[in-house]
């Protein structure tokens, strides 16, 4: 299976081949719809090399500089990527209304044909990426996943307006269709947002973290405990845990059983440090001995 590197770079190779061909057929069939969903793809096209280059990068080792490594160039690109789809979809949305209002003739039998082929090339793209879990997959996926869902558009449209003439119907598809990308990156920036201030990743319940580690054996507390994640796939767990004097006199297995608890809840990466009911240390323990003088 192709690693997230690989997936995003064939998803761009796709983009950028269909937006050069949607170019040629927008002219070809005179289609504004066309020349307008070329544009967006270009954008998209722009994302999906930029967001190319960040993977790369995102696979730097960790050094004296970046101790945590450089994965979250990959959210810095799912910021780049939501930008450009949320922007596209704007200008769409400028463009359609006027068509609501002053409807244009277009060559539909062409329109039938190059959605097909925009079909089968952003959905090809669309399912590579969506195999992926980092956030800037996810994002990437949706600026397909749009085009998929407008190419869909433009095909039925197209049958419609070839039989029928309803050439109206083409602008008010358009506005569903940004309406419903625009409701769907906004979630998906929304958790770029959350990651960045370093909260608990939607996928993870801390309630049920702490109930998981407060029912091993010994363990009979747990305090300062921070959750967050590095890039929308990579998760990072701190936390105090208080163990009982028996189990303190050989903590390592009970640590071990802790980490494999963290690993359920999709946690990789975990710093715990280790105490007794009698010594405690933390914000928890400052504010307690603040408290009581």
């Amino acid at each position: 299976m192709p690693d997230r590197e690989e997936r995003v770079r064939f998803a761009a190779f796709l983009n950028v081949v269909f937006t050069i061909l949607e170019v040629v057929g927008g002219f070809w069939t005179n289609s504004l719809a066309i020349l307008s969903d070329a544009l967006h793809d270009f954008g998209d096209s722009i994302a999906l090399l930029v967001s190319w280059l960040f993977e790369r990068g995102a696979r730097r080792s960790p050094d004296t500089s970046r101790t945590f490594g450089y994965q979250r160039l990959s959210l810095f690109s799912a910021f780049f990527s939501a930008s450009i789809l949320i922007g596209g979809s704007i200008i769409i949305i400028f463009q359609a209304i006027p068509r609501l209002f002053n409807p244009e003739q277009v060559n539909a039998f062409g329109m039938v044909g190059i959605a097909v082929i925009g079909i089968i090339f952003n959905g090809a793209g669309f399912f590579l990426l969506k195999k992926g879990e980092s956030l800037n997959e996810k994002v990437l996926s949706w600026h397909l996943l749009d085009d998929v869902l407008g190419w869909v558009g433009i095909l039925v449209g197209g049958v419609i307006i070839y039989f029928w003439k309803f050439y109206i119907l083409d602008p008010i598809m358009t506005l569903g269709l940004a309406a419903f990308i625009l409701y769907n990156v906004t979630k998906n920036l929304k958790e770029a947002i959350n990651i960045l201030l370093q909260g608990v990743p939607k996928h993870i319940n801390l309630e049920a973290v702490k109930r998981d580690i407060k029912s091993i054996k010994g363990v009979i507390g747990i305090h300062d405990i921070h959750i967050w994640s590095l890039e929308g796939e990579t998760d990072v767990f701190t936390a105090h845990i208080v163990l009982d004097d028996e189990t303190l006199k050989s903590p390592e297995p009970t640590k071990q059983t802790i980490k494999e608890t963290l690993q359920k809840h999709h946690i990789e990466y975990s710093t715990i440090e280790l105490e007794s009911r009698y010594h405690c240390s933390g914000m928890v323990c400052e504010e307690r001995h603040t408290n009581n003088p």
